[in-house]
């Protein structure tokens, strides 16, 4: 993926904020509902929401700004304590990161070119250790079913909250820079593993490695995830909460008109039934929280408004608090 920083179009010295305000008019503008006749706005939105993942994120960030991990989110090599050794335990040299194999039993390849145990003794013992038998009398006993690798490969892959309700296809990077289009069952959560067959790792002698990819669900510009329930703040203005009306209300299968009654405070929450995440034998509801937002900049209508209500009907809504 490219720089993060880049992607959202702030300094690597950005705020917060900063970094908060550039994600969320990017997802808004690419969002795939918004761009429906553009193939590349999903790629966009993704690539998107993956940045924020990393720079949006405090501690990710600063992993990512020391160089201990890369725009995908992956660890970097930072070589061995004390030595000067670097890149692929085979020899091959690494893509800006570092692949490792676990044994599982015998030897590894620790600086022997890729031999297994069996070859260090034999090169040891000049050929003795096979047989059994080596210089002095000795004998050396161990498993001749060869060394084990684990070639199986993992990725992660990050995909929009409506990619994880609907399924669909995404295309993945592998470190060998391999791609493939992996199918993305609907209802997806993340966490959840997708095991490719045989798109692993390979090696000589040994069966193709698997490829698991784990699910990575991107923050949601407008909706927050909460169990199988979703929660949305809901902009109201300020004659829509004291005359009450119908407003439109976004959802993951579409806009929805909802009634907000007269005199609506700022904080209420009304439950939209079944629009919120798919789950066994039901769905999940969208839990809408009105928010009150004044016009901006100074208005003085609305403040000579304000005065005479003030002076006429006067009300204290913290009266509880002592």
């Amino acid at each position: 993926m490219r720089d993060p920083y880049e992607v959202l179009g702030v300094p690597r010295g950005a705020s917060a904020t900063a970094i908060k305000s550039a994600y969320r008019k990017l997802a808004k503008k690419h969002h795939p509902d918004n761009n429906k006749n553009d193939p590349k706005a999903a790629a966009r939105f993704s690539e998107i929401n993956a940045a924020n993942e990393i720079i949006g994120d405090e501690d990710k960030r600063k992993q990512f700004d020391r160089g201990e991990i890369d725009a995908d989110g992956k660890p970097r090599f930072q070589g061995f304590p004390g030595g000067g050794f670097s890149g692929d335990p085979r020899g091959r040299a690494g893509g800006g990161g570092f692949e490792s194999y676990t044994f599982r039993s015998g030897g590894g390849p620790g600086g022997m070119g890729g031999a297994g145990f069996e070859d260090i003794l034999n090169s040891m013992f000049g050929g003795a250790a096979r047989s059994g038998r080596a210089g002095g009398g000795r004998t050396f006993e161990f498993d001749t079913g060869g060394v084990g690798l684990d070639l199986d490969l993992n990725v992660t892959m990050t995909v929009s909250l409506e990619e994880s309700v609907k399924g669909g296809e995404k295309r993945v990077r592998l470190p060998t820079g391999k791609e493939l289009n992996v199918k993305i069952p609907a209802g997806v959560t993340a966490g959840q593993q997708i095991r490719l067959k045989g798109q692993g790792e390979t090696a000589p002698g040994h069966p193709p490695g698997d490829l698991l990819i784990t699910i990575s669900i991107a923050p949601h510009p407008f909706f927050k995830v909460d169990g199988s329930d979703l929660r949305l703040d809901l902009p109201i203005t300020l004659y829509e909460a004291v005359l009450g009306g119908k407003v439109r209300v976004p959802t993951l299968g579409g806009a929805v008109e909802l009634s907000i009654p007269k005199n609506t405070s700022s904080g209420r929450t009304f439950r939209l039934k079944g629009k919120g995440l798919p789950k066994p034998g039901e769905t999940g509801d969208l839990l809408v929280t009105t928010r009150i937002i004044l016009p901006d900049g100074n208005d003085s209508e609305l403040e000579a408004l304000m005065h005479k209500w003030r002076d006429g009907h006067p009300y204290n809504p913290r009266s509880d608090f002592g």
